[in-house]
């Protein structure tokens, strides 16, 4: 086994969630090529004098209950997996990257179905567990990312085995900054929108709830939020993809959006319940290490020189309000042709901050 499995599971057990002697660590475990990772974790958590609980899932056998399922299967909400989250103390979600195309030829309908069911799990996790989760790379997310599996494997090491405590040090400034700020205004191509953070607070993600991770987020006044945004990479949830995605909020409201391939789809999904089309997330990602977007939220949110937006759920840390069985984020690459000001004044442009 490759020693930097043992190093990330490391950060897992004793950085990100802090495993301690005597406590329940339920472990999620997506797809098979997450093995290794998931050995050296149970490795550190017996260690730590702990108890692990593995439970195997795979997009196969999602895509076979998304195509053989009925509707009251589809709305299931899995016994032994909430029961996992109810016992546990701790939730590691170790995600193993899989080929997008797995569902291409299944109904939206049900895709909606389903999606409700992932985002109370996810919503369960949150509030009951101290939790992490990882994506693990493999030839398919390779093949997204156009570059070999070797030099993405390399990049996603070098951006998880971090020294995360000197990162944060480093972050702490542009925290201070930033929560001196009232307004932020976005301004890009298709894209001019603003909204009020005032007296909300800027949380450094700094390899606790997410590896790879490197983010600095905070929660939008929900009713302040106006203007338009379109996103210039898909967005992407429950493995599906979303193209040229674009919306337009009044005073909170949203009041138009689009996409070019899966309109109706985003349409039941942003209607899931009524925090589902309010702004929930607004962050800057910050890990040097990713340079390469590969159609993967966990990794593409965390590229430096980038932003994203999540719909939905707000961090209650940011002094976020907004509640909803979702969290979409979906990511601007704003490297170029993009400016976003604070308070009136230029912060960011091109990928660089400018303070």
């Amino acid at each position: 086994m490759d020693k930097r499995w043992y190093e990330v599971a490391d950060l897992l057990v004793n950085h990100a969630t802090k495993i301690k002697k005597g406590e329940k660590v339920f472990i999620a475990m997506y797809e098979a090529h997450t093995e290794d990772l998931v050995t050296a974790i149970c490795q550190k958590i017996f260690e730590n004098g702990a108890y692990p609980q593995v439970q195997f899932l795979s997009e196969k056998i999602r895509n076979k209950l998304l195509q053989y399922g009925n509707e009251e299967q589809l709305q299931h909400i899995p016994d032994i997996e909430m029961l996992g989250i109810e016992w546990a103390d701790v939730y590691l979600g170790i995600r193993g990257a899989f080929n997008l195309g797995e569902t291409w030829n299944i109904e939206s309908e049900k895709r909606s179905l389903n999606q409700v069911v992932n985002g109370k799990i996810s919503k369960a996790r949150w509030e009951q567990t101290r939790w992490c989760l990882i994506r693990v790379p493999n030839s398919d997310m390779a093949s997204q990312a156009q570059i070999p599996y070797e030099r993405l494997l390399d990049d996603f090491f070098k951006s998880c085995l971090i020294d995360w405590e000197l990162k944060k040090q480093e972050w702490n400034k542009l925290k201070e900054y930033l929560e001196k700020g009232k307004n932020i205004r976005i301004v890009a191509d298709n894209t001019d929108l603003s909204f009020s953070v005032e007296n909300r607070k800027w949380v450094i993600f700094d390899g606790t709830m997410n590896l790879p991770d490197g983010e600095i987020a905070t929660a939008p006044i929900t009713e302040t939020v106006n203007g338009y945004i379109k996103f210039n990479k898909p967005a992407i949830l429950g493995g599906q993809l979303f193209n040229d995605v674009s919306f337009k909020w009044e005073n909170g409201v949203l009041i138009d959006l689009q996409c070019s391939n899966n309109n109706q789809l985003l349409k039941k999904i942003i209607s899931s319940d009524s925090g589902s089309s309010l702004i929930g997330e607004f962050a800057f990602g910050l890990n040097d290490a990713l340079k390469n977007f590969c159609n993967d939220i966990l990794l593409d949110e965390k590229i430096n020189g980038t932003i994203h937006i999540a719909l939905g759920r707000a961090y209650k840390e940011c002094g976020g309000i907004n509640d909803s069985s979702i969290h979409w984020d979906m990511v601007l690459d704003t490297r170029a042709k993009s400016i976003i000001y604070m308070d009136d004044k230029k912060i960011f442009e091109n990928g660089k901050f400018i303070i």
